[in-house]
């Protein structure tokens, strides 16, 4: 079977293994729609007003996407190489061609497919509920390639997250720990006015501050005109593309083979 053949074995097994768990599926569209309602709705932003939410509406949506783009591939590649490790089966994958880096591009394909449509509904949402003014540009397009680069950094973070946990509670543990910070801390929901100077640089070493900030280029309507979005979207989609490719290697090296 060729490389093609075999990703795509996995990855339909993968679909096949996700959809017949309700549950799982329920929480990874409904958990970001809860955070929409919850923070859109219910505390609303307050422009001018000082403080968490004083920004326009559509200077949250990254952060609303981020939610989706960092909690599922953590969560979901590390509990799947926990049950994988428990079951025995990655014993049975060492006999067979499928290589750790293909097994781990077979589960990153399909959670870009569900992040993906989470991301869709997410950004609808929000547009509906906030009203939320999102400028209408070409440069939108972009926001795939954010998405889909992020769910790849993430699954390679997910996947060492799972090496060095030993059950799936510790996986869920591992990656809320890792998560609730940076969801908070990288340029998202809390602007960096709001932080003390001096963790500033702290934030430009989160991965997830360069796709908040690209996303927020395309997606909020600044002020100071023409020209400045997509330089700051393409600059921070490059920077995101080069941490992505370093946490897939390191993510596929982690995999376990044969233990």
């Amino acid at each position: 079977m060729s490389l093609v053949g075999r990703v795509r074995a996995e990855t339909l097994a993968a679909t096949r293994s996700f959809l017949r768990r309700r549950t799982a599926v329920f929480f990874t569209f409904f958990f970001p729609l809860l955070l929409v309602l919850i923070f859109g709705v219910l505390v609303r932003t307050q422009p001018g007003g000082g403080g968490l939410f004083s920004r326009p509406d559509a200077y949250y949506l990254p952060g609303y996407l981020a939610t989706v783009v960092l909690f599922t591939p953590l969560s979901r590649v590390g509990s799947e190489i926990a049950r994988h490790r428990d079951g025995h089966r990655f014993e049975k994958l060492a006999t067979t061609p499928l290589t750790r880096a293909e097994w781990l591009l077979a589960h990153t394909l399909v959670n870009v497919g569900v992040i993906g449509a989470a991301s869709l509904l997410v950004f609808g949402l929000v547009v509906l509920v906030t009203g939320a003014e999102i400028p209408l540009s070409v440069d939108l397009l972009l926001l795939v390639p954010f998405v889909v680069v992020g769910v790849v950094l993430f699954c390679g973070v997910g996947a060492m997250l799972g090496r060095v946990s030993d059950t799936q509670d510790g996986v869920i543990a591992a990656s809320n720990s890792v998560a609730l910070p940076l969801l908070f801390l990288s340029d998202t929901f809390v602007s960096p006015e709001l932080l003390p100077e001096w963790f500033l640089p702290v934030v430009n070493l989160s991965p997830l501050t360069y796709f908040s900030r690209g996303v927020r280029a395309v997606t909020f309507a600044v002020p100071d005109g023409a020209g400045l979005s997509r330089l700051g979207a393409t600059a921070n989609l490059a920077i995101l593309a080069a941490l992505a490719l370093v946490a897939f290697a390191v993510g596929a090296v982690a995999v376990p083979r044969g233990e």
